[in-house]
């Protein structure tokens, strides 16, 4: 059986868990790994799915901690790339009283993956490649890889997933940049999974309703 590579950024989401208080204010912290494909990875994985990760991260404690926990699920690490030149990329939450999040991105390697990096990687052993990072639409190495890598793959005939991951912190300056570079993917991918946000915002419609018939159409 082939593989499945998930690709994107890999990173310590720490999780305030003094209730209710803005980040500024909260004093304790919980280290959680995360970003979106390494989750995935993670839980193929754990449904006894033979999974690589591609991914950036720094020559830290934080990204030792990451390459361990994706070895205890049984995810193949092989390119899960320290950096000695960045930081493990952090995410910072706090759940407000009112339900909203108060979030603050620092971001260090994972944004630093590049094409020569991806390129190294053995497309003919994988049947499936999983895109699902939000961060792959930022201003970097990343994003030219993310679109290097899609390329490739629909080159080779592999199956595409593609999840847009839309998160508004990061992008309210630019949405329209993140509704182009997810319509590149939308286009050309066998599978993807949107929310209902993000199926209105990325059609432009007014209902979830017209939202699922553009997004049929589109196929």
């Amino acid at each position: 059986m082939k593989k499945i590579l998930c690709t994107g950024e890999a990173l310590i989401d720490m999780i305030c868990t003094d209730k209710g208080k803005p980040l500024s204010e909260g004093d304790n912290f919980l280290k959680k790994p995360g970003g979106a494909p390494t989750n995935v990875a993670a839980a193929i994985a754990a449904l006894g799915g033979k999974v690589e990760l591609a991914a950036k991260i720094g020559a830290d404690p934080f990204g030792k901690h990451l390459i361990d926990v994706m070895d205890s699920f049984g995810v193949s690490t092989r390119w899960m790339l320290q950096d000695e030149n960045y930081f493990t990329t952090f995410a910072f939450v706090s759940l407000m009283e009112n339900g909203e999040r108060d979030f603050y991105f620092n971001r260090g390697a994972d944004g630093q993956l590049s094409r020569d990096e991806v390129d190294a990687i053995n497309l003919d052993e994988f049947s499936i490649i999983h895109f699902g990072s939000a961060t792959g639409f930022l201003p970097g190495p990343l994003q030219v890889t993310y679109q290097s890598l899609l390329q490739k793959s629909l080159q080779k005939e592999i199956f595409i997933s593609f999840d847009p991951n839309y998160r508004n912190l990061l992008f309210q300056q630019d949405k329209q940049s993140f509704i182009d570079q997810s319509w590149s993917f939308l286009d050309r991918c066998h599978f993807f999974k949107v929310s209902d946000e993000e199926a209105m915002m990325l059609t432009g419609s007014g209902t979830l309703t017209d939202a699922v018939n553009e997004l049929v159409l589109r196929r």
